[in-house]
């Protein structure tokens, strides 16, 4: 597993990756970095190889990496046309299975793994999965295009959703008017919508929003990320959390703040670079990676494709950061040559 700390929500690597001749390395550089809303420079576009490049290509994981997920096999088949594949987005908590199992050839996941997934997978193969972060993302917590609150802390976000209040808040907040919304809100119990307990996006608010707490009996768990920002466009009173890349016109996404008298975070690119908005997270391709083997050309191409220039570009299409050399990687080294991914 990736050996990995965390700073500002945003976690940290710190370890070299061999896989099939090309080196990976993660490190903590994401306080250092430019504020870009572009593929940065230093990456270079995807280059194909010569030879058979085939097979199929099935992720299963991450409803939140759905369209991601399938942008970057859209984009690999048209140097490769003849892998087949085939996407699932069932929540991050059927990565784990799926790979242990063989019924995926990656699983994209919103969060990190579980000591208890890890070890279940080192229980089976005798090694942990290989984990590379490949996109960033800010959860954004969504209200409806006509609401006039101009943000939230941590801690009131964690009154609204959770039955425990972990943040410090002394009462539940179960009205529009206890945030301060005058006129018609004031009286408006705000209705809430979230993900299902499958779900990475799920746990990574548990985690960081609710402060480990448990979520209140009356959010209405949706299916996918799509369907809680459809719900919150459709309902004047409620509010919701996804990942940004799922934000419409019929939406808000409201700044965020760490701290109850702290300053309000807007969910933008800077911010997730530098790790100001406390909602920031990496997105991960998961991998059975033996060490010391070579992967098949599928998994071998399709990763440097994922980690090129020309992948991280559909991670701009699909709304989400892209990540860049000094993020995810330092170098892409192959056997004779570096290769910048």
């Amino acid at each position: 597993m990736l050996f990995c700390t965390t700073s500002n929500r945003l976690h940290v690597f710190t370890r070299f990756v061999l896989i099939s001749g090309i080196l990976l390395l993660f490190t903590s550089v994401i306080p250092d970095i430019a504020c870009a809303q572009k593929v940065d420079p230093e990456l270079k576009p995807y280059e194909p190889v010569g030879g058979e490049v085939a097979g199929s290509l099935k992720g299963v994981g991450s409803d939140t990496m759905n369209n991601l997920m399938a942008l970057w096999t859209e984009g690999f088949k048209k140097f490769y046309p003849s892998v087949r594949e085939g996407i699932e987005g069932k929540g991050s908590s059927s990565a784990p299975p799926a790979l242990m199992e063989g019924t995926s050839t990656f699983g994209p996941m919103s969060r990190p793994w579980k000591p208890s997934e890890i070890d279940a997978f080192k229980d089976h193969f005798g090694y942990p999965p290989t984990v590379i972060p490949s996109a960033i993302d800010m959860l954004a917590v969504y209200v409806h295009k006509d609401n006039p609150i101009k943000g939230l802390s941590l801690q009131q976000v964690d009154a609204i959703f959770s039955k425990n209040r972990n943040g410090g808040m002394k009462k539940p907040i179960m009205t529009w008017g206890e945030l301060g919304l005058t006129g018609e809100w004031q009286d408006k119990p705000i209705s809430l919508y979230g993900r299902n307990s499958a779900s990475g996006t799920y746990g990574y608010f548990k985690e960081h929003a609710l402060f480990k707490g448990d979520f209140k009996s009356t959010v209405k768990e949706q299916p996918g990320s799509s369907s809680v920002v459809q719900s919150v466009a459709s309902d004047k009173y409620g509010i919701g959390y996804s990942g940004i890349g799922y934000k419409t016109a019929d939406v808000l996404a409201i700044p965020i703040g760490a701290s109850v008298d702290g300053e309000l975070i807007a969910p933008e690119a800077p911010n997730a670079y530098s790790g100001a908005y406390p909602l920031s997270r990496f997105l991960y391709l998961s991998v059975n990676y033996k060490p010391g083997s070579e992967l098949e050309p599928l998994r071998r191409e399709f990763l440097k494709y994922v980690l090129s220039a020309t992948g991280q570009g559909d991670v701009l299409k699909d709304g989400y950061l892209p990540v860049t050399q000094k993020i995810a990687q330092k170098s892409l080294i192959q056997q004779d040559h570096t290769l910048h991914a």
